[in-house]
């Protein structure tokens, strides 16, 4: 069994689906109904569009049946017992033989049970490999409490691992020194900077278009050391959810990007025909993957002496940017939302994270403005590219 993308030539009716998962089997056929699933669950529901949302169902689904041809099972055999079903049985090997966190494994879990569900809707099976209870929704509490819903109720799943919430991880001031202290590649350095001082996620960052970057000093309105607006376009670069949005971007950021696509990039570029449209560029001209970040951030680490992912720099940008708009005298809007909308949050429950960190940890523990950040960086500015 194989797991294989799209190219630009699986079109319908006109439209390319580049990039569209294929569940392929050891006959060269697709494996159903997993096939058609994906299709109705992410094309004709409209659900999304994006080929990042694609991949990921793509993999979490593909990942369930390779388990299941790898071990002769039916993903339609029925056991009257759950605990023997062949999901709890997939769930298990997850759990205890890989050892992934179990925050990888309900993620995977909960798609699979989608499947489930929309298998029985349509008659393929007649019960379903978990059982389901009606539990009570924890009150709500916090900024929110005036508009939760008093007495929902909530479905839950007898499969699902029992996942322990942790604590958010973030750098401290320390760290995020002593990484721009370190010596490393000038793409290395952007992307990073992209992360933590814009809190864009490591798909934006890196697909990151090379069309938003100009020289700040010849722009028109604009003024030396201010944030510069950039509005994110999905047509444009890797979005998640596709929702376009806007982000402030520091000047010096700005400047050094630049110097970068003139000097940097353009050596790069030779290296390939030059039809990468990312701003950011790999040694060989190509533009970044998801797995070559991940390659980034351990190199950080190696050199540091830390953990460093880049998720981490997303939750950097979130906290101390949260903590110097609420100190702030000069700010007039509500902290909260600034910081909801520069992530691309589509909740604000999800920014409030940020607002329990702040409560809970010591003052020196988080940089204390907005200023010193950004003189931190200029700083260091000369010694990036």
């Amino acid at each position: 069994m194989r797991l294989v993308f799209a190219t630009k030539d699986l079109t319908l009716a006109g439209r390319s689906f580049e990039g569209f998962p294929l569940l392929i089997g050891s006959e060269g056929w697709p494996v159903e109904p997993a096939q058609t699933f994906l299709w109705q669950a992410l094309i004709e529901s409209g659900e999304s569009l994006s080929d990042l949302t694609w991949e990921a169902y793509g993999r979490r689904l593909y990942d369930y049946f390779a388990f299941l041809d790898a071990n002769g099972l039916a993903w339609n055999e029925e056991s009257p017992a759950h605990g023997l079903s062949v999901l709890s049985r997939y769930r298990d090997w997850s759990s205890g033989e890989l050892s992934l966190d179990p925050g990888t494994v309900n993620n995977r879990l909960a798609l699979v049970v989608r499947f489930y569900r929309w298998a029985k809707q349509r008659g393929l099976i007649t019960i379903l490999p978990f059982g389901e209870k009606r539990v009570r929704a924890a009150p709500h509490q916090g900024l929110l409490t005036h508009v939760a819903r008093p007495g929902a109720e909530n479905t839950k799943v007898s499969v699902m691992v029992r996942d322990r919430k942790r604590p958010t991880k973030f750098l401290t001031k320390d760290q995020v020194k002593v990484c721009l202290a370190a010596d490393t590649d000038p793409s290395h350095q952007i992307l990073f900077h992209l992360m933590v001082r814009t809190g864009l996620r490591s798909c934006e960052a890196r697909s990151f278009p090379l069309k938003y970057v100009f020289n700040p000093r010849l722009k028109k309105g604009l003024r030396s050391g201010q944030m510069i607006s950039i509005a994110l376009d999905p047509s444009d670069m890797h979005i998640k959810y596709d929702r376009p949005r806007t982000i402030d971007v520091p000047w010096s950021l700005m400047e050094d990007m630049w110097s970068y696509s003139l000097h940097q990039r353009e050596i790069r570029k030779s290296q390939d025909n030059g039809s990468v449209t990312a701003l950011l560029l790999t040694n060989e001209g190509r533009h970044y993957s998801k797995d070559s970040v991940v390659d980034v951030m351990k190199s950080y680490e190696r050199k540091c002496g830390f953990y460093v992912r880049a998720h981490m720099l997303r939750h950097t940008y979130g906290t101390y940017t949260l903590l110097a708009l609420r100190k702030s005298k000069d700010f007039d809007g509500e902290p909260l939302l600034y910081v909801r909308d520069r992530m691309g949050h589509s909740d604000v429950q999800t920014t409030m994270l940020y607002l329990h960190l702040i409560n809970q940890l010591e003052a020196q523990s988080v940089l204390a403005h907005e200023d010193e950040i950004d003189m931190m960086f200029m700083a260091d500015s000369t010694k990036r590219i």
